[in-house]
């Protein structure tokens, strides 16, 4: 019995039963085995045998049954259809058998991927030990890559990515299923602070740089906003105007100034135009991503600058400034520039005066600014001049303070003593500070009585006290001139009586200068020989620390000079012995004449003292 007579059957049955109003239960099961059976029975095995079907070729019903299938072939790519989305998986139809099943991993890089999207899939195998279809998007991607990766470029396209993850200097961003090189400096135009935030994020790109011998893909996503900004810059820029008011986000901070992003364009705002007073660092005034109006200060058209200012939208504080202030008032303000020449005061936000090193002190002995002042320092100065047109106050210090000079000379008489601290030196002399505005000098020749003193760092040290006496005051000139050996009585009154000349002493060879030497004496002072004045008695020349008798040949109390000579301690005594025996034999000569004269006249008398002076000239 056929499936139609079954199923007309039970239909009658139904029918009847519900007739009869009666329940009815149809065994369809035993039906259709019933049926089965009387088919079986009925099949002719010997047409199936044969490969005949009734009258219809087998091979024919099993070529319309394959061509109702997609034919596969493993390790090829073809396309599928996406059928189903879940958590995990995708599943994709290629017109098999059964479908393949794709972690949506490989998918990563295409969030927006839908049912009915056509995809390329790599047929890893047709079927695996449960019968199941594997595919992978992954290696279809990869085969195909380099091929879509060189016609993008060649095209100019524009791709999507998907960046895996951060590397030195910018992004790996998976193209095409190629891991292609995003440079830092490419993913926008404005600096990038956080780059962790384009992780795992799918954006398009353009493909810049592509190297063949190592595979090697650059992308920019940079490049595909730059041409949209040109073109708003030029628009922006042809519509600037000096003085004009814009809204712009503070894009960069810089020591030297802030960039301001105005839409499209940037401006630089440099540090001097944020603030009317001094500031260290522009982050003192504005921060990053921070919403700002400023002004259009200058603008070039051709290298398309602009320079913005934010103090201008503000008033001068010198506009503000106290209209009853005047020369000769106190102010009090807060030191934020120093140099050698002088402080600059702050007195309020915008106005400054400064305070010049020569009136931070009434001495003439000027000093740097840095040893007054330091930056931070707050401090009260007294005006000098204002300028309000001219925008310039000059302060002063030292007026705080009553002047030393204008008593100096009741306070530091001639002659008086006073203790001094060393401050500065000169090749001609000490600078010494008696008090704060009160500086004197100490020559070099009034350092010391008796010491030959060639710089006044051999005798003294900066920083050091040294005692002083009062010699002369320059009120007009603020002038103090001092001595430190005055203090003491003049030795070369005592060295004179001593020393006198023709003197000997003995003394010691300390050092040789140009023509002679410096010889050490007793008191501790040192006369001066020449080489000829060193020579010894048996000839040779006297050596270095030798001691030796010296002979005072010149004294000079005013230049403290004492002219020595070792020489001439043998070659006097000498030089007198020979004188005297020249004066003796001049005599007996002129004995000798006077009785020549008188020979004539000789009597017996004569001749008895003759007799006599021959006796006394042999006893000689």
């Amino acid at each position: 019995m056929s499936t139609e007579e079954t199923v007309k059957d039970v239909a009658e049955t139904v029918e009847a039963a519900a007739v009869a109003e009666e329940p009815v239960i149809v065994d369809a099961t035993k039906k259709r085995k019933s049926n089965a059976s009387v088919a079986v029975d009925k099949f002719d095995w010997d047409a199936f045998e044969n490969d005949a079907d009734y009258g219809v070729e087998r091979s024919v019903v099993e070529q319309q049954y394959d061509n109702t299938l997609s034919k596969v072939i493993e390790s090829e790519v073809v396309e599928g259809t996406v059928v189903s989305i879940n958590k995990r998986e995708v599943i994709v139809n290629i017109g098999y058998k059964s479908e393949g099943v794709i972690s949506i991993n490989e998918f990563r890089y295409n969030p927006e991927l839908a049912v009915g999207d056509k995809v390329e899939v790599y047929v890893e195998n047709a079927e695996d030990k449960r019968g199941q279809l594997v595919l992978s998007h992954r290696k279809a991607r990869s085969l195909r890559s380099w091929d879509r990766v060189n016609e993008a470029f060649d095209k100019d396209e524009i791709v999507k990515g998907y960046i895996k993850c951060r590397t030195k200097g910018g992004m790996i961003v998976d193209v095409f299923g190629i891991e292609a090189f995003l440079p830092g400096s490419q993913i926008d135009v404005k600096p990038i602070r956080d780059y962790d935030v384009f992780v795992n994020k799918t954006m398009e790109f353009k493909i810049v740089k592509i190297n063949h011998e190592f595979r090697n893909v650059v992308v920019s996503h940079k490049a595909l906003i730059e041409a949209e900004l040109e073109a708003q810059k030029a628009d922006i820029i042809g519509k600037l105007e000096k003085g004009q008011i814009l809204e712009g986000t503070v894009k960069n901070i810089t020591s030297y100034g802030v960039f301001v992003d105005l839409g499209g364009v940037d401006g630089l705002i440099h540090i001097t135009d944020l603030s009317w007073g001094r500031i260290s660092h522009p982050e003192e005034v504005v921060q990053l991503d921070q919403k700002i109006n400023v002004v259009i200060l200058d603008f070039d058209d051709t290298k398309k600058r602009i320079a913005l200012g934010l103090k201008q939208l503000s008033a001068h504080p010198w506009d503000s400034l106290d209209p009853n202030l005047q020369v000769g008032d106190k102010v009090k303000g807060r030191v934020v520039v120093i140099a050698d020449y002088g402080a600059f005061i702050e007195i309020q936000p915008g106005v400054e005066g400064l305070i010049h090193v020569s009136e931070m002190s009434w001495s003439l002995h000027l000093r740097s600014a840095q040893d007054f002042l330091k930056v931070g320092d707050e401090v009260e100065a007294v005006i000098l001049t204002l300028d309000r047109e001219e925008r310039k106050m000059s302060l002063g210090i030292k007026q705080l303070k009553a002047d030393p000079w204008t008593t100096i000379a009741e306070k530091y008489p001639v002659g008086s003593k006073h203790t001094a601290v060393v401050r500065n030196f000169t090749n001609f002399g000490v600078f010494v500070e008696l008090e704060e505005g009160v500086d004197g000098l100490v020559h070099i020749s009034d350092l010391s009585w008796t010491k030959k003193i060639k710089h006044p760092s051999e005798f003294t040290s900066v920083g050091d006290t040294l005692e002083v006496v009062v010699l002369e005051v320059d009120q007009e000139n603020r002038r103090l001139s001092l001595g430190h050996k005055q203090l003491e009585e003049n030795p070369w009154d005592v060295f004179e009586t001593v020393f006198t000349i023709g003197s000997v002493h003995e003394g010691t060879v300390v050092s040789f200068v140009d023509k002679g030497a410096n010889i050490a004496l007793a008191y501790g002072i040192e006369g001066y020989a020449t080489l000829k004045n060193l020579v010894k008695a048996d000839g040779t020349q006297a050596q270095l620390e030798e001691k030796l008798d010296f002979k005072v040949l010149e004294f000079n109390k005013a230049t403290k000079r004492i002219v020595l000579s070792h020489t001439r301690t043998f070659e006097d005594p000498k030089k007198e012995e020979n004188k005297e025996k020249a004066s003796e034999a001049d005599n007996t000569q002129k004995a000798v004449k006077r009785l020549n004269a008188n020979i004539e006249k000789t009597t017996l008398g004569d001749i008895s003292e003759l007799a006599a002076l021959k006796s006394e000239m042999e006893n000689k």
